[in-house]
């Protein structure tokens, strides 16, 4: 890197910016199909800065570490920047993401401590991970740079980035929940983790609770000084309902940095799903799809394979729907999208099988010649193909356990601007305290659960509008350009909230 102009921005993400396919043996790189999610967004960051740098990690085979192209440019519809993938091995991924990560930190970031995996856990392979993830970003980053880290599994980077960049700014965001002290202190590592979030300038969150409790952790390990808390602001509601907060702690102070505690959920991209079902493409594809579930009312349910999704419990609840309320066999449809885990991640195994079994048993209970109860789908759909489906889809069936936001639920108000639509979404979802319209429910209480997809179901049409109209203000209003916005806002105000914090400490 000597001699050459260094980044002000490196975004660090577990995913690399791009889609990697094969054609005639060889390797290419292809810009994300899906216009939609964070990785586009993000991307736009980078194209923004005047030198941006993407750090991820790569599973690599020794052979294919000889000769590994550690950094790459990318040059696409986000602009120029610098791609550098970290090689790992199979065992370092396996000890630091399928093992550490999701059997150790994933269950007690959402709240399921009975889960936790210590013993397969190995705490210096971890460590040494972010080490060289922290080293990667200090070899990109110029001095007064920003190092923007994303996710958990990333914790420990602060800590070695600034032994080795003291100057730089740090900003850290949350896509999970963060669960309150005494589940977080679960962790035999909570001193270190929480140590490390503390070199930074920024931490973020999407909702006022996950960083309510992360100032908690800080208070209760830490003995920090917590600022005033602020009002909770609209469109987030601030009381009544299971994640609501009704004030936030803006930042505290530690020694003689002053960290800024961020709380924004991500938008997602209304006019891009508007403007693909505006065309004539989108249009027939929505219509084919009705002709093929054939007048039955299509439910929707899309995510991913994960005890936290609850998609036990929905399959729970569609049986009992089908059990109490036998008028509605051959008179409804769940579609449920539920992507099968990569190769490796076994913890996520027993709750595929789950899933499986529940499904095959309520199709062969209910199920005859002409219908079928569920159609299961565990590979991921491309964008225009769910935005078709979102649209033609009378009910969204979104009931996580716990979930740090979850986008599907906005994608599918954006789907729906005509007023047509219903979605049903878990208290327990980041989402919910934007969305209060939705026709909320307890995934953990069977009664909720039915009494939520019977509203759905027999909703008038007039109510229907009432609801989505309402959803769709905030979606569109808070949407990933308000969040860009937000996120850019902060980023510039860092130097002025140093220089604060470092007078209000001489002062003091």
């Amino acid at each position: 890197m000597t001699g050459m102009k260094k980044s002000d921005l490196v975004l660090v993400y577990h995913r690399e910016p791009y889609e990697e396919t094969m054609v005639k043996g060889k390797r290419v790189l292809k810009e994300n199909a899906s216009p939609n999610g964070i990785v586009p967004v993000l991307k736009s960051f980078l194209g923004a800065a005047d030198k941006g740098c993407w750090l991820a990690w790569k599973q690599v085979t020794p052979k294919e570490k000889k000769s590994f192209e550690r950094e790459i440019t990318i040059d696409d519809a986000y602009g120029n920047y610098s791609v550098v993938r970290m090689p790992l091995t199979a065992k370092q991924v396996k000890s630091f993401y399928h093992v550490t990560s999701k059997e150790a930190l994933w269950p007690i970031l959402h709240s399921f401590p009975w889960l936790f995996n210590y013993d397969a856990v190995d705490w210096p392979v971890f460590r040494e991970v972010n080490r060289l993830f922290a080293e990667a970003a200090c070899e990109q980053v110029a001095d007064d740079g920003l190092i923007w880290i994303h996710d958990y599994n990333l914790w420990l980077v602060p800590t070695f980035i600034r032994q080795k960049k003291p100057n730089v700014k740090i900003a850290f965001f949350h896509h999970t929940p963060f669960p309150s002290a005494d589940v977080f202190n679960v962790l035999p590592w909570r001193d270190e983790i929480i140590d490390s979030l503390l070199e930074c300038d920024v931490v973020g969150f999407h909702i006022p609770r996950y960083a309510e409790n992360f100032a908690g952790v800080a208070r209760a390990l830490r003995g920090v000084e917590l600022g005033p808390r602020v009002d909770v602001e609209p469109p987030l509601v601030s009381s009544g309902m299971a994640l609501s907060e009704p004030t936030v702690t803006p930042w505290l102070q530690t020694g003689k940095r002053r960290v800024i505690i961020d709380t924004c959920p991500i938008g997602t991209n209304p006019r891009v799903i508007t403007e693909h079902l505006s065309t004539y493409e989108a249009g027939e594809r929505v219509a084919e799809i009705k002709r093929e579930v054939d007048g039955r009312q299509l439910i929707m349910s899309v995510g991913r394979v994960d005890y936290v999704k609850g998609t036990k419990e929905m399959l729970e609840a569609f049986d009992r729907l089908l059990e109490r309320r036998p008028e509605l066999r051959g008179k409804v449809k769940l579609l449920l999208i539920c992507v099968a885990p990569a190769a490796g991640m076994t913890v996520y195994k027993t709750a595929q099988r789950e899933i499986e079994r529940l499904v095959g048993g309520i199709n062969g209970r209910y199920g005859n010649l002409g219908w079928s109860p569920i159609m299961l789908t565990t590979r991921p759909m491309k964008f225009d193909e769910l935005v078709s489906h979102y649209r033609a889809a009378e009910i969204c069936w979104i009931t996580p356990l716990r979930d740090g936001l979850n986008l599907v639920a906005k994608e599918y108000v954006a789907a729906h601007k005509d007023g047509t639509g219903v979605l049903v979404l878990s208290e327990f979802a980041g989402v919910a305290v934007e969305l209060p319209h939705a026709v909320t429910t307890n995934p953990y209480s069977g009664t909720s659960m039915d009494e939520a997809i019977d509203t759905a179901i027999d909703m008038p049409a007039a109510e229907r509008k009432r609801r989505m109209s309402a959803s769709l203000e905030v979606v569109t209003s808070a949407d990933i350009d308000a969040w860009s916005k937000h996120v850019t806002s902060l980023f510039e105000g860092l130097r002025s909230y140093s220089k604060t914090a470092d007078n209000d400490i001489e002062a003091a």
